[in-house]
């Protein structure tokens, strides 16, 4: 038996002026999709602003339903409207934040599970890491390179393959 450590490497700051400006940017962007969410059941709007390699930005924000199923994160939003709009374009990098009723969240909210596996899925369809970078409405923001430091051992389409 072998004994193993992970570890994850990440960025973290309290000023959004401290990352490069065009991530600060696509937070800024991510806090304005989050402001459009629909969310009449939770109150908790999330926003996220992906670039593509072309430069464009595309956000998305959650989408709740009152069967809450139905719902849809802001980051899978983006990412697949990003696929559909402008497929074969590489994903660079996301930002993700929210905007609260009557709370003032502090610590940086992360990519949900099911967020974290999408956006695995398409590091590996791209072969390219995604930058992702989140927030909470006032705080720290965490910024990783790429989704094994929020989600080590994916599951992905090598799994898949019989031999």
């Amino acid at each position: 038996m072998i004994k193993k450590e992970l570890t994850i490497r990440y960025i973290e700051t309290d000023q959004a002026d401290e990352l490069e400006p065009s991530e600060s940017a696509l937070l800024v962007q991510a806090k304005e999709a989050a402001k459009r969410a629909y969310a009449p059941y939770s109150g908790f709007r999330v926003g996220a602003a992906l670039r593509l390699g072309n430069g464009q930005v595309i956000t998305g924000n959650n989408q709740e339903n009152a069967a809450y199923p139905s719902g849809l994160c802001a980051e899978r939003v983006a990412i697949f409207a990003a696929s559909a709009m402008h497929p074969g374009e590489v994903i660079e990098s996301i930002a993700i934040t929210i905007d609260t009723d009557g709370q003032k969240v502090i610590d940086p909210v992360p990519p949900c599970g099911a967020c974290r596996q999408v956006i695995a899925e398409y590091e590996n369809k791209q072969q390219k890491k995604i930058r992702i970078t989140f927030a909470g409405e006032t705080g720290r923001i965490i910024q990783v390179e790429g989704i094994e430091s929020l989600l080590p051992m994916t599951f992905n389409s090598h799994n898949l393959q019989h031999r």
